[in-house]
């Protein structure tokens, strides 16, 4: 079975962090993903820096921009995780974009991936039609789990569709803004989380864009399975470094 499957399975509220990888430093990105399961995180997202990071905030794009500097690419990430199944058994999905994955080959990623030990991945611009017309069956046949997003705008239609095409979790976006951009949830987002709770859908949702602290992951969870961190951490990782991770998810739960 999936370690994502086995994950959700788990009675309790998943969290999830994002980080970009190659940031701090090149070599950081190893130790974070060991020290981020040492702490009690649930999932990790790697994220595969780009040049043109349309969904993300300043943060991220800071951080994709200061990795790719340091030298990170999408080969130098597979060598980095070339053994990390010796140390780690949470799961790991790598969170990119698709440009960088076509110029490597789609098949040879899948089959990268694979080999690593990467449970799934998040490609926010490959469209769902694409994705199962000329994708899905190399997914599938490297055991990778696609994830796919949704937003307050995402119609009703839509939504189902995706479930429907869905093997995984559900990327419920907090927001239609980009990450990082949010300091709490108001009404139109609790609505939201609400609304999507009462769709009774197939699979189960975890909630990104906005969850910085305690008190956003508890309302993010109220309804949903888990949530996601990132541009909170990648500021803790700016400030702190690598070396006090424990802190920062002792301030979420």
């Amino acid at each position: 079975m999936n370690r994502i499957h086995q994950k959700l399975q788990e009675d309790k509220k998943l969290l999830s962090i994002y980080f970009t990888a190659g940031y701090p430093s090149l070599t950081d990105t190893v130790q974070i993903i060991q020290d981020l399961e040492r702490n009690g995180v649930d999932m990790i997202e790697i994220g595969l820096p780009f040049s043109d990071p349309l969904a993300d905030g300043p943060t991220i794009q800071d951080s994709s921009t200061a990795a790719l500097k340091n030298g990170m690419t999408t080969e130098k990430l597979f060598e980095q995780l070339a053994r990390i199944r010796e140390t780690v058994s949470i799961p790991l999905i790598v969170m990119g974009y698709f440009n960088p994955m076509l110029q490597y080959g789609v098949e040879a990623f899948c089959k990268k991936c694979s080999e690593i030990g990467i449970d799934g991945i998040i490609m926010p611009d490959l469209p769902l039609d694409v994705y199962q017309s000329d994708y899905e069956a190399t997914f599938k046949k490297y055991g990778l789990l696609n994830v796919f997003l949704i937003t307050p705008q995402t119609s009703g239609e839509r939504i189902h569709q995706i479930d429907e095409a869905s093997d995984a979790f559900i990327y419920m976006v907090s927001s239609a803004s980009v990450t990082g951009s949010k300091s709490g949830f108001g009404n139109e987002q609790t609505d939201y989380f609400e609304r999507i709770a009462t769709m009774n859908l197939k699979n189960p949702q975890i909630v990104g864009f906005g969850i910085k602290d305690a008190e956003t992951f508890q309302q993010a969870t109220k309804t949903a399975k888990g949530a996601i961190i990132g541009s909170a951490f990648i500021k803790y990782l700016t400030s702190n470094g690598i070396e006090s991770i424990s802190d920062f998810v002792k301030t979420i739960r």
